[in-house]
């Protein structure tokens, strides 16, 4: 679903970019603002210079996060006077993973690009991204070898979870917080987003066996507000990293693995119930320990659990995904050009 896609009182562009619009561009790019009023234009000006060398049509999606100041007027006035730029509004915030997803599904690129908007990342590095995609790969991932970001606050924790993710996945990945990332379509696409993954889409990915790479990237220091981001985000890391690794252990046979876990539980409870029924027969009802056969029961109970767990964990993924489509439903998407930019079109 691909939204609206804004109109242009421009009429000088080329025939080659109408007939690449019509089926669809080659390449898209995702941005999220929060709050970036001062950030939208330079941001928008970089892209379009370092993609106007590239020979193959692009489209530019910006997805504003429930921002708070001037970030929708001023790109829905570059909207206006460019076909290539469309953006899909939140009514409120609901975080960048969210915002990663709806311009993820908002695309039509056959290779995604996603970035920030605070022009820390460097649209500059997108060819070197394009270049691993040619290459191959499915999956490429930026690393800010030389980050200029606060030390206490946001390299040494992202050090640290980069590690920790990295021994907890299997998958190495030497900066998974850089926003500076290429995917193609057909795999980015079919992968749900939720809570604070956006930073484990490797690990997610992963599961699909996709060609990774990663490259070093340039990180520019913030030049205009304030970081989004601090330590409160740690536990939620912490969190979303079960989360991936339940899911990349678990994901195509749920109900096998659970019914594994359950079967210590079930030869506990066998084995104390076996204990009483043993006792009371060679010793008489007086032999009969209550703590023992309620421990029998309490295994057996656990093991029962875990199985009916594992039944709801194969319902889960026989039904798939439905989040996306209504994720949707809140969301609207600015009509530019023409029509008033008030009037949106809720989806």
């Amino acid at each position: 679903m691909s939204g609206a896609k804004s109109t242009t009182h421009d009429g000088n562009i080329d025939a080659a970019q109408r007939t690449a619009s019509a089926v669809g561009p080659a390449l898209s790019v995702i941005v999220p603002l929060y709050n970036e009023q001062e950030s939208v234009g330079p941001l928008y000006a970089a892209i379009v210079q370092a993609l106007a060398g590239l020979d193959r049509s692009f489209e530019m999606v910006f997805v504003d996060d429930g921002s708070k100041d001037d970030t929708v007027a001023v790109a829905s006035g570059l909207a206006r006077r460019d076909p290539r730029l469309r953006i899909v509004k939140f009514r409120r915030n609901y975080g960048q993973t969210a915002a990663m997803a709806a311009g993820i599904e908002h695309a039509n690129g056959e290779v995604l690009i996603t970035m920030d908007g605070d022009l820390q990342n460097d649209p500059a590095d997108i060819p070197l991204l394009l270049e691993q995609i040619d290459a191959g790969f499915d999956v490429v991932v930026g690393w800010r070898h030389n980050r200029q970001d606060k030390l206490i606050t946001r390299k040494i924790p992202s050090r640290i979870a980069n590690w920790l993710i990295g021994k907890v996945t299997g998958v190495p990945i030497k900066d998974n917080g850089c926003s500076l990332k290429a995917f193609r379509a057909a795999l980015i696409k079919r992968i749900p987003l939720y809570s604070e993954m956006h930073r484990f889409i490797p690990a997610m990915a992963s599961i699909a066996g996709p060609r990774l790479a990663q490259i070093r990237v340039r990180h520019h220091a913030r030049r205009f507000g304030e970081s989004k981001y601090g330590l409160s985000r740690i536990y939620k890391v912490l969190l979303d990293l079960m989360v991936i690794k339940t899911i990349a252990s678990f994901a195509s046979r749920p109900l096998r693995w659970f019914a594994l876990l359950s079967l210590p539980l079930f030869a506990l409870a066998f084995f104390a119930f076996g204990q009483t029924v043993v006792d009371v027969l060679l010793m008489g009802e007086d032999a009969f320990s209550l703590p023992i056969a309620g421990s029998g029961v309490i295994f057996l109970g656990s093991g029962l659990i875990l199985l009916c767990s594992g039944a709801l964990a194969e319902l889960i993924y026989a039904r798939g995904d439905v989040r996306d489509r209504e994720f949707l439903r809140l969301t609207q998407t600015i009509l530019a050009g023409g029509r008033n930019p008030g009037a949106d079109r809720t989806l």
